[in-house]
């Protein structure tokens, strides 16, 4: 195999790997930026939970209990959700669950995209989107996992990190790729 196939190869990886992490896209509808399913963002979000509480001094929205929040094929699962409201904008949205989970289809003709870990951050201002607690996403037969897993989403970044501080859950990070991610299009023969 000559360099440039090998590079090929490692780019097709980084850029399947890339596309894993587009589950964190559906986040976004509360920035209006549609980088899910077309039709997700012009679908109502619907919010289930054993309770919900509003309190407009402390600007939280908070569903406790089963909570389940749909949005077109955008589907949480948590025991708890909580929206912090600043000037009638949420700005953090915030999932815990053991685990919390997320699903969504990036795309009418991919997989669901599946995560879960022990708490989902969603950070308007900073357009980033953490994976907190044993943190795990898997599309297509790609799998990541780590103590946390860090999306900056306009950067299309994706950092995960074994979580070494004191207290954390220091699980190392593992990335699992399919044999068909090595597969080399025929275009690329040496």
């Amino acid at each position: 195999h000559t360099s440039s196939a090998m590079l090929r190869r490692v780019m097709k990886i980084s850029r399947q790997l890339g596309s894993t992490m587009h589950w964190l896209c559906p986040l976004v509808v509360w920035s209006g930026v549609a980088l899910a399913l077309p039709t997700d963002r012009d679908q109502p979000i619907r919010i289930s939970a054993d309770s919900a509480i509003r309190d407009e001094q402390a600007g939280e929205t908070r569903y406790e209990g089963n909570v389940v929040l749909t949005q077109g094929s955008l589907r949480i699962t948590a025991e708890q959700l909580t929206l912090e409201h600043q000037d009638e904008r949420t700005d953090l949205i915030v999932a815990t669950g053991n685990p919390a989970t997320l699903e969504q289809t990036p795309e009418t003709d991919k997989q669901p995209v599946r995560a879960e870990a022990g708490q989902i951050e969603y950070r308007r201002n900073e357009d980033s989107i953490t994976l907190i607690e044993s943190a795990r996403i898997e599309q297509d037969g790609a799998v990541v996992m780590g103590a946390v897993i860090d999306y900056q989403i306009s950067a299309q970044r994706v950092t995960a990190s074994s979580g070494d501080t004191a207290g954390g859950d220091n699980r190392r990070v593992e990335m699992i790729i399919p044999p068909n991610a090595m597969e080399r299009p025929e275009s690329e023969s040496d």
